[in-house]
């Protein structure tokens, strides 16, 4: 009886310490969601300083953020890491795929959505990914579909409009082309999370790298052609004011190879749906961002918007 006791009691321990390695293995996932999303908050800044300061037009903006991105990541891999270079070939095919959804036309979908309407709506339209991302996890991994994840789903979406100013007709301007594009930035912005899903038995490293070589490969030709509404200067700029390349780095090191390393490694620890809604914290950091930096004021819609986002992010990791 003792012995069997004994038994017992170590069999609870272990139980116990596996529920807690996994708890703080989940919350790991989340902080670095978290940290991911706040460092995309910061995107519309340097898009904006970009294309004002330095008329970039949006196909030269994505080019350059995926190209430099990826040679900056290749270069240091080569260098410190060259076995994460090394990946099958069975695993190519994927990182193509995401090169083309998830790197060429996502970028080029989300700076264009913002040229073609406003903030406003293309972050409505952009945050409409965590519906396709769930959708497709229940069907590919079978990932459950519950009450409180459909409540965080309803919770966010209605945050991220409050946050992006939806109630103002003067704000949503919506036009059928920029509402096209706007809808397939979100699509897009989905695929990204899948594909990063599916190529998470790599490296972050690893993934980030080829994805952003085939993304840049992908927006090369356009480079080359004259695309009306979407060519701007061409690269041209580059050569006219060393001080783009600045503004460039920061563009390449924090909000697309941080947050990419950060968003991967989320990937491994919690469910697909779930990441992506939690990354709708995004406009929230954007809104705190563009009061610090351009002195821009927050409605009260706006912070219930806000609050709406986090209460829906927490929601997911309280068990």
């Amino acid at each position: 009886m003792q012995r069997q006791a004994r038994a017992a009691r170590g069999g609870l321990e272990s139980e116990i310490i596996n529920h807690k390695s996994e708890f703080r293995n989940s919350l790991l996932g989340y902080l670095f969601v978290v940290g991911a999303a706040a460092m995309w908050g910061t995107i519309g800044i340097f898009f904006t300083i970009l294309r004002d300061e330095y008329h970039l037009s949006a196909i030269a903006i994505g080019f350059l953020r995926a190209t430099v991105a990826g040679f900056i990541l290749i270069c240091a891999l080569a260098m410190f890491k060259p076995a994460l270079l090394r990946v099958p070939r069975r695993a190519l095919l994927t990182y193509v795929g995401f090169g083309f959804f998830g790197i060429a036309t996502f970028y080029l979908f989300n700076i264009q959505a913002v040229f073609l309407t406003n903030v406003a709506t293309a972050s409505v339209l952009l945050y409409t990914a965590p519906v396709f991302v769930t959708l497709f996890a229940r069907w590919r991994w079978h990932e459950a579909i519950t009450r409180r994840k459909l409540l965080a789903l309803a919770l966010a979406t209605l945050g991220v409009a409050f946050v992006a100013r939806a109630y103002d007709p003067a704000q949503l301007q919506l036009n059928l082309i920029g509402v096209l594009v706007s809808a397939g930035a979100g699509f897009a912005y989905a695929l990204f999370t899948i594909f990063s899903k599916l190529s998470s038995g790599q490296s972050p490293w690893t993934t980030a790298a080829y994805s952003l070589l085939f993304g840049g490969l992908f927006l090369l030709p356009l480079q080359l052609v004259y695309v009306p509404e979407l060519s701007g200067q061409g690269l041209a700029p580059l050569l006219e004011n060393r001080a783009v390349w600045l503004v460039l780095l920061g563009l390449c090191l924090g909000p697309t190879l941080g947050s990419y390393a950060l968003y991967n490694a989320a990937m491994r620890r919690v469910p697909a749906s779930n990441a992506s809604l939690v990354a709708t914290i995004e406009p929230v950091v954007a809104s705190i961002a563009g009061f610090v930096i351009f002195g821009q004021v927050l409605e009260p819609l706006q912070v219930v918007g806000a609050a709406l986002i986090l209460l829906a992010a927490v929601s997911l990791t309280i068990r």
